[in-house]
């Protein structure tokens, strides 16, 4: 429209479009196979319910129970108000989760002369379609009752050689998606609704 400012801002706010939680997955240990799950259990502040890179600091084990004790939302704490990012930092860090968007699996096979990659192949914990994961880098967003921050890209790292093959590591630069720190837990489905906060 003529004479209408639109801003950076208002561009970046603007996600006309709500994603969809495709698949989700748990490392079970460090190296080992992803398991593909129906559901899953996020922990503020700390990951995935059952994935290796859930840590619970000596200082948030009162909060969440024993490390072989699953959190319930009554446990589980929430990371909220000013404190909140300085509280997640000092934890186990930004990197609770890692997303990677189902449109980028052709785009990675086909840079690797494959009919097909796995999310699995990947070793990231979600995969979603329909929303552009990077415009949700610094922002909060919900997937289902789950409420992340994305925290930053999730760069590809020496095993997408071993993983994929010779070309791997270059294949995901650019799209091997997101890490998020799980600012609300709950329960994620697939299927869950995937939409920025506020």
């Amino acid at each position: 429209m003529p004479g209408v400012t639109v801003t950076l801002a208002d561009l970046l706010r603007s996600l006309p479009l709500e994603g969809r939680l495709e698949w989700i997955g748990l490392r079970p240990a460090r190296r080992a196979a992803l398991i593909e799950v129906g559901e899953a259990l996020a922990v503020a502040g700390l990951g995935l319910e059952g994935d290796h890179g859930l840590r619970r600091p000596a200082r948030l084990r009162a909060l969440t129970g024993p490390a072989n004790e699953p959190p319930t939302s009554a446990t589980a704490p929430v990371l909220e108000g000013p404190s909140a990012g300085a509280q997640a930092l000092a934890g186990p860090g930004k990197r609770n989760v890692t997303l990677i968007q189902a449109e980028h699996l052709p785009v990675i096979a086909a840079l690797l002369g494959r009919e097909q990659v796995t999310p699995d192949e990947l070793r990231r914990n979600l995969v979603v379609s329909g929303i552009n994961l990077l415009a949700l880098k610094d922002r909060r967003f919900w997937v289902g009752e789950v409420l992340l921050e994305g925290t930053g890209a999730c760069h590809p790292c020496s095993r997408m050689e071993e993983a994929l093959g010779p070309g791997g590591y270059n294949a995901v630069r650019g799209h091997g998606g997101l890490t998020a720190r799980v600012v609300r837990g709950g329960t994620l489905r697939l299927g869950d609704p995937v939409r920025p906060a506020g």
